[in-house]
């Protein structure tokens, strides 16, 4: 049999391209998992025993992560404009498809699940896609749940759950590194799952972007994001405890502990607000963080906290891009140190440092390992523990 000509081999590679992407852009999705992107994964350092695997790739810019009552695991975006569905049929803990679910959508960072229906968080609104996992193929058009938050983009990208309470749980940045600014900016808001009772849980917040409940206290603890331009060690990223509604965490008057703001703190001492939890590193970007909750790790990470550390962007020295462990004692933190590490490189002789992925969020899964997900890398991994 003759070969093919080059020209025709030529023809059919360009054409087999341009079909794979419009299925892309059509929101339909090969089987993602038979190869691995070029990632250094070598270079995650973890404690003994653990091991990070990618769990699903082709997930452009991967951020806030969800879980369906089926096992779906629901991903937002934020730059990508776009709402992801990932699952795993043959339950092998790699992604079989994924698919785009939603597009077209401003900021969809935030996404939340309950009763079957999955809850999307624009810059300015809250929507609802009803029966979602029963109809991945053929999205519903999404319902209005709460359409009255700012719509500005200066922090105004969200990260939603649901609390014991049963309420959604909203955050309102601030449009700004520092200003001051009536309400429901630099807050954190709730409501009833229907969109109604909106109110202010906590405020003095300059940008949470992630949050979760302690498993047996039930309390509120969320990460915060320090203002920039004073400098590369001040001030530091917050993890702070917020046992009922109605503290006021500080901005724009004090950061940290007890560092007055120059501009707005002369008349607002510090201790005139809560102080955070705990300190955490300078400019690092801490965004999601959960309590780990699962079996499958050793008994001392049981009800302890991952956070997930995004990165500094302002810094001279770069900091962050790597996976925090907070332990616990009593309710309080005692201990702060690196669980995983290795998405910032060295570039040649001088050692310039360079980010070749950015931790976003984490979600435990049932059977204990825990999924962290990358918007630079555009990939979710999965770290598991074997003994």
């Amino acid at each position: 049999m003759r070969k093919a000509p080059k020209r025709w081999l030529k023809k059919i590679t360009i054409i087999s391209g341009v079909v794979i992407f419009f299925l892309v852009i059509l929101g339909f999705s090969p089987n993602l998992s038979w190869a691995e992107p070029n990632l250094p994964l070598p270079a995650i350092k973890l404690p003994e025993h653990f091991k990070i695997e990618i769990y699903a790739q082709g997930v452009p810019n991967a951020r806030s992560l969800t879980l369906g009552s089926q096992g779906t695991l629901f991903v937002g975006s934020r730059t990508a404009g776009q709402v992801y569905a990932i699952v795993d049929r043959n339950k092998d803990m790699r992604a079989d498809k994924v698919s785009v679910i939603a597009k077209g959508l401003r900021f969809p960072n935030g996404v939340a699940f309950k009763n079957g229906s999955l809850y999307v968080a624009e810059i300015n609104r809250v929507l609802r896609f009803d029966n979602i996992e029963n109809r991945l193929a053929n999205p519903p058009k999404p319902v209005v749940v709460n359409d009255s938050f700012p719509s500005d983009e200066g922090h105004g990208w969200k990260f939603i759950r649901f609390g014991p309470d049963g309420h959604l749980y909203v955050p309102v940045g601030a449009p700004c590194n520092i200003c001051e600014q009536d309400l429901p900016y630099a807050s954190l808001l709730r409501m009833k799952s229907d969109g109604t009772h909106l109110e202010v849980f906590a405020r003095g917040i300059r940008n949470t972007v992630g949050f979760d409940w302690h498993p047996k206290t039930r309390e509120l603890w969320f990460t915060d994001n320090g203002r920039d331009w004073l400098g590369d060690d001040l001030p530091p990223d917050e993890l702070n405890r917020a046992p009922q509604p109605g503290s006021h965490f500080g901005f724009p008057y004090c950061h940290g502990k007890n560092i007055p703001d120059p501009e707005f703190g002369k008349n607002k001492p510090c201790s005139d607000f809560t102080p955070p939890a705990l300190e955490l590193g300078p400019h690092v970007a801490a965004l999601g963080m959960r309590f780990y909750t699962g079996n499958m790790f050793p008994p001392e990470y049981k009800n302890q906290i991952f956070i997930a550390e995004h990165g500094s962007w302002n810094r001279s020295r770069p900091i962050g891009y790597r996976i925090m462990l907070v332990g616990l004692k009593d309710n309080q933190p005692i201990s702060y140190k690196v669980f995983a590490e290795g998405w910032l490189s060295k570039d040649g002789k001088e050692g310039t440092l360079w980010a070749w992925g950015r931790p976003v969020d984490l979600e435990v899964m049932p059977d204990g390992s825990l999924l962290v997900s990358d918007d630079h890398a555009s990939v979710i991994y999965r770290i598991s523990y074997q003994p």
